[in-house]
């Protein structure tokens, strides 16, 4: 399967002539967090270029499946796009059994932003003070420390197999439903570790409540210049969360190319980088082909991760 760009030149709509009347964007999971911030942040600067209103509508449920679908089945006329994170559009149809939509069919539009992941820990329950002697710990006291991740399937599970995977080490895996009530419990020391975004945990951070270990970006981020990476231990560790926006199939590729564009336009404004930078979340952007590639590419290595860990849906 391949996430590939729409070749249409042309259709009913010219890009001069778009938007005529509110645009409506779809996340498919619920207002608060770094999936709903993004969009909000970046789409009200682009209503104002367009003196036309885009209106963010929060249809969640089913792991990002519900308000996807409905994106999907919407007239591809450039009105309802989907922004969504992972999981919809390059996860879960490793997952599920069946979708009442093909993630494969939605035209690639842009990717607003990444937010990397983070390893943290309860400071009471683990001691380690690095990746290295996590990794040490883990080895010589296997599946003693617990996971806990936003439910099973998503991207903090998924991260946390990953690392298990590259690492050869094992944990016990808590899953919970969503972020919230999983910060809590590590919080409180019922679980010992969490793969989380950083836009979420920083602050349980810097308020000493929770340690974090390293950063699940390529490179260190500037932000947090002393806080190695993963990939420092183990070479190629890469997992963040990301937030894209794609369009229902047969969305004219003129369309497509003016909603890139003027996304890519927000996100060279400061005022849209320092809403962004709260949230760690890092401006990504390109064209529309890259965006095909890279959604391309993540589908292939969750797939990989999903098989490789024989992780079901329970």
């Amino acid at each position: 399967m391949v996430f590939a760009a729409s070749l249409q030149v042309c259709g009913p709509l010219r890009a001069e002539e778009f938007p005529d009347h509110v645009v409506k964007v779809v996340v498919p999971f619920p207002a608060g967090g770094t999936a709903d911030a993004v969009p909000r942040i970046i789409f009200d600067w682009v209503s104002r270029k367009w003196h036309q209103p885009v209106v963010i509508e929060n249809r969640t449920g089913a792991a990002g499946n519900i308000g996807s679908e409905l994106a999907f089945r919407s007239a591809p006329d450039g009105y309802t796009l989907l922004a969504s994170p992972p999981p919809p559009l390059v996860i879960n149809q490793n997952l599920y059994p069946k979708l009442g939509f093909d993630p494969v069919r939605l035209e690639p539009v842009v990717v607003m932003a990444q937010v990397p992941n983070g390893l943290f820990v309860n400071p009471a329950n683990v001691k380690a003070s690095s990746v290295a002697e996590f990794i040490d710990y883990l080895r010589q006291n296997p599946d003693k420390l617990t996971s806990a991740t936003q439910g099973n399937g998503t991207t903090s599970h998924l991260t946390s197999e990953l690392f298990q995977l590259m690492a050869r080490v094992k944990l016990r895996h808590v899953p919970y439903r969503g972020s919230a009530p999983a910060l809590q419990d590590l919080v409180a020391g019922n679980v010992d570790v969490m793969f989380d975004n950083l836009g979420v945990s920083l602050p349980l951070v810097e308020a000493g409540k929770l340690k974090l270990l390293a950063v699940a970006s390529p490179k260190r981020l500037a932000t947090l210049p002393n806080v190695p990476t993963i990939a420092e231990t183990l070479p190629g560790f890469e997992a963040v969360a990301w937030y894209g926006v794609v369009a229902p199939p047969g969305t004219p590729r003129s369309v497509i190319d003016k909603v890139n564009a003027d996304v890519n336009e927000a996100l060279t404004q400061p005022e849209v980088q320092d809403h962004l930078k709260p949230l760690s979340a890092e401006v990504f952007g390109g064209s529309v082909e890259k965006t095909a590639d890279y959604l391309h590419r993540e589908i292939e290595r969750w797939g990989g991760v999903i098989k490789a860990a024989d992780i079901k849906l329970q």
